[in-house]
């Protein structure tokens, strides 16, 4: 398996990567628009972290997103819908495989319930050694960890 980027959109993003050696990185971006800011330029931001990530990485394999189907509001359904937009218009240029895999999915994997509340992906992610400074990192690294368990990398496969 090549490195894996998994991404908890919105205006705070949680991310978890892993690269094809193993080993785990995470945290939260925060893409909050700015006091003096059109209403693009969080997307913007957001599309020039995924060059950054990109960079950092040494190239990204595969991108896995949390697929959300409701909101809590009409601005958090509109943001998420820019990121989105974004997201996959940016995979798309880089020829980078993405996929969206539902909320209660990524929770049922992480937990056993499909249900599981916000502190319920936290302390299973704390169980896991994982110490995400929120739900939003605890959510990338569910997410991930559900990825990662879907394409195992094969034995004696050293190349990813």
């Amino acid at each position: 398996m090549s490195t894996t980027l998994a991404i908890d959109l919105g205006t705070t993003t949680g991310w978890a990567l892993q690269t094809a050696d193993g080993n785990t990185a995470s945290g939260t971006q925060s893409f909050k628009p700015g006091r003096f800011e059109g209403g693009g330029m969080r997307y913007l931001r957001f599309r020039g972290w995924l060059v950054e990530m990109l960079a950092a990485s040494g190239g990204i394999g595969a991108i896995y997103f949390e697929e959300v189907r409701r909101h809590a509001g009409v601005d958090a359904a509109h943001a998420y819908g820019g990121f989105l937009a974004t997201l996959t218009a940016w995979c798309e240029h880089h020829q980078i495989p993405y996929s969206g895999v539902p909320v209660a999915t990524i929770k049922k994997h992480a937990t056993g319930k499909g249900n599981a509340d916000k502190a319920t992906i936290v302390a299973a992610m704390q169980a896991l050694g994982f110490h995400p400074a929120d739900d939003n990192e605890a959510d990338a690294l569910a997410l991930l960890r559900w990825a990662v368990a879907q394409h195992p990398k094969p034995e004696g496969d050293s190349n990813g």
